[in-house]
């Protein structure tokens, strides 16, 4: 890893905008510092201890369950995963999946994992999870979806004729760039549940709330800059004014 470490660089851009949360709180919920140079010390002294190698799964750098699938008495494993240029699948997408039990069934993508190159398939590939156990308690079995590996266990599918197909980024005449289907050569759109995240299904019909700063507010200017102390700012917003002569002093 490079000294300048940041724990960023680890999380895709799927996962941030996911969440929509800020860059700031994932980083500072997902990271793991041991020790870190107090402030105040020579700035030639900075020195952070930290894990900088993370195991990702299902669960989401922010969350408790990714913390407790890192701890340091946690080993890390070390998992081979296939760059790739450019992704090609989103939320709303229609797959067809290549192996397994649900071969040749196709499905709507419902969530991304590029830390892996995984996806989840809505209502296939599921497994039986028994939740809630206990010693009094038999628990109960949940249907979950599996993670399926978008470089050999699924395909896009052509919206056009509905068969799986291998997909290139282009460039439209605008510059636009696009999908296309190297089977039929049609443009594949990306679907509008790209754009949902955990709070809401589309950015154009959120309803803010009561606690949600308004727009009108943040427009507002509340603090203008001064060439003043803040004794001297409480001074001139009470209308005192400072008329005493300071004493002189020496250095010697």
């Amino acid at each position: 890893m490079p000294r300048g470490f940041n724990f960023l660089d680890l999380v895709c851009k799927e996962s941030v905008k996911y969440s929509n949360l800020p860059e700031r709180y994932i980083k500072r919920a997902g990271e793991q510092i041991s020790w870190k140079t107090p402030r105040g010390l020579p700035n030639y002294l900075p020195r952070t201890v930290q894990r900088k190698k993370f195991n990702f799964s299902n669960h989401r750098p922010w969350t408790q369950e990714f913390a407790m699938e890192n701890r340091r008495t946690i080993p890390f494993k070390r998992v081979p995963i296939e760059p790739i240029k450019k992704w090609s699948f989103f939320r709303g997408d229609k797959v067809e999946i290549l192996t397994g039990k649900d071969k040749g069934k196709q499905g709507t993508v419902s969530l991304i994992f590029q830390e892996r190159n995984w996806i989840h398939v809505e209502g296939l590939n599921t497994k039986m999870h028994t939740v809630m156990e206990s010693k009094g308690f038999p628990g109960v079995n949940v249907l979950r979806e599996q993670p399926l590996l978008v470089t050999e266990e699924v395909s896009l599918v052509d919206p056009s004729d509905m068969q799986p197909t291998e997909v290139e980024w282009r460039f439209t005449e605008e510059g636009e760039e696009v999908r296309v289907s190297l089977r039929t050569g049609r443009i594949i759109p990306i679907p509008t549940a790209d754009q949902e995240t955990i709070d809401y299904k589309l950015p154009k019909l959120y309803k803010p709330s009561v606690k949600d700063t308004k727009k009108v507010d943040v427009e507002k200017i509340t603090f203008k800059p001064e060439l003043k102390t803040f004794e001297m700012d409480i001074m001139d917003k009470m209308g005192i004014n400072e008329d005493r002569v300071p004493k002189k002093v020496y250095w010697y």
